[in-house]
């Protein structure tokens, strides 16, 4: 078998620049701008994120979810409470989103504090989804063993079943909003010399300054 020479694979980045200087003062509305431009060029899963976790022995975990909202400077998403990672921001509070759109060669991280968001809020969010999404979040029990793929199945029927037209939301199941702490802007640039721009929380105030690639 022959094997990949991936330490050989590069790809200069040379679409645009980011400037200290023209990012906005308020970095939830710099972000918002580069998720707008993002939706209008029509980047792969926009709103697709990578959520880093830690468990309560230290232990990191990451998966992509789906960014549902920005609300009152808050980065806003939806899962099961009960699942890996629910457990996880449960006894460790902090996590880690990450943002990357390479078809406009950007980055955003941003590290903050979790919290779930009010009992409304994602009674609202979950009758807006589709009725197999709402059932199935009655079925999964997310992250638990599966013995096989049809028990997934009847519980989808049985829940289809019970709920036949109203499905409300599962007690286990809702939203989850990220106070932000640290936001980083990556810009990527030809030779590796990439424009990083990081916004720091201090007093309720945002600093911003340039960071080296």
């Amino acid at each position: 078998m022959k094997q990949l020479d991936i330490a050989s694979i590069r790809q200069d980045y040379s679409k645009k620049e980011l400037s200290v200087d023209e990012c906005l003062a308020d970095p939830i509305a710099q972000f918002s701008v580069w998720l707008d431009e993002a939706i209008q060029s029509k980047v792969n899963e926009p709103t697709a994120m990578n959520l880093a976790t830690v468990s309560a022995e230290g232990k990191p975990s990451a998966r992509m979810v789906l960014l549902k909202g920005v609300e009152e400077q808050q980065f806003v998403f939806y899962s099961n409470y009960q699942s890996r990672k629910g457990e996880q921001m449960a006894v460790n509070a902090y996590v880690a989103l990450t943002f990357f759109w390479p078809e406009l060669e950007r980055q955003v991280r941003i590290e903050g504090k979790i919290e779930q968001v009010k009992g409304e809020i994602s009674d609202a969010y979950f009758q807006s989804r589709p009725y197999s999404s709402r059932v199935g979040a009655w079925a999964s029990e997310q992250s638990r063993p599966l013995d096989a793929k049809s028990t997934l199945v009847k519980r989808a029927a049985f829940f289809a079943a019970k709920y036949i037209t109203h499905v409300p939301r599962p007690p286990h199941w809702g939203g989850y909003a990220v106070a932000p702490e640290r936001i980083e802007f990556w810009q990527g640039r030809p030779s590796r010399l990439h424009d990083r721009v990081v916004y720091c929380l201090s007093k309720n105030d945002w600093q911003k300054a340039c960071l080296f690639p």
